[in-house]
């Protein structure tokens, strides 16, 4: 079910029976119709093992699982908001920067170092965040949230991009991800601003950057 943007840090859904989608708790702004919000026990689409993989990884962002037969307007924080239509292909985002998303989609964890090996595992300590990331794979949308909106940077083999690891929202396609350092004149002179990392995406993809490097 496509989301609609309403303006940049609201989005609405539209659910009929049989539908259902996910959302973070307290995410939840307006409805109309005959709509129902229980917690979600059952870690999203992907079942138990998904709950288990978001424990082990320790995100403490719980799911509500909404169904009925109406619209829903969602928002948190005042965050920016970005919906992301998959046609397939897989999402990689970070559990608490997920706002709503279809219920069509299986959803995963990822250890990062599975793609990026031990430097996966470092970027995890870098940003603060889990060593795990969520997936969501399949045909539908999912709405994401960020500080002062996103932007949408295109990955290619000719051309990797690099991205502070705050900065990073989430990617989509067939990228590997790495951290690589990042050691320039400033910081040789001592007027570096502390960015020593980068988080180096390559391959076939789209990677979203947020404006500020805040954190949710």
């Amino acid at each position: 079910m496509p989301f609609t943007v309403l303006n940049s840090r609201m989005v609405e859904a539209r659910i009929g029976p049989g539908q259902r989608l996910f959302s973070q708790r307290g995410a939840m702004l307006a409805y109309r119709g005959e709509v129902s919000f229980t917690p979600n026990i059952q870690g999203g689409q992907g079942g138990v093992g998904s709950m288990i993989g978001r424990r082990i990884a320790g995100e403490a962002t719980p799911l509500m699982t909404v169904e009925g037969t109406g619209t829903v307007m969602f928002g948190h924080g005042g965050h920016h908001v970005q919906v992301v239509d998959l046609t397939g292909e897989t999402l990689y985002v970070e559990a608490d920067r997920l706002l709503a998303f279809d219920g069509a989609l299986q959803q995963g964890t990822m250890f990062m170092g599975s793609q990026g090996g031990v430097m996966g595992m470092v970027r995890g300590q870098v940003t603060g965040q889990g060593l795990f990331t969520t997936t969501l794979k399949g045909v539908g949308s999912a709405a994401v949230m960020a500080h002062g909106g996103v932007i949408e940077l295109p990955i290619t083999p000719q051309r990797p991009v690099h991205v502070d690891p705050q900065a990073y929202v989430a990617h989509r396609g067939d990228v590997r991800n790495k951290l690589s350092t990042a050691l320039g004149w400033r910081d040789m002179v001592g007027q570096g601003s502390g960015e020593a990392f980068q988080l180096e995406l390559s391959g076939q993809g789209t990677v979203y950057v947020q404006a500020s490097e805040e954190k949710l």
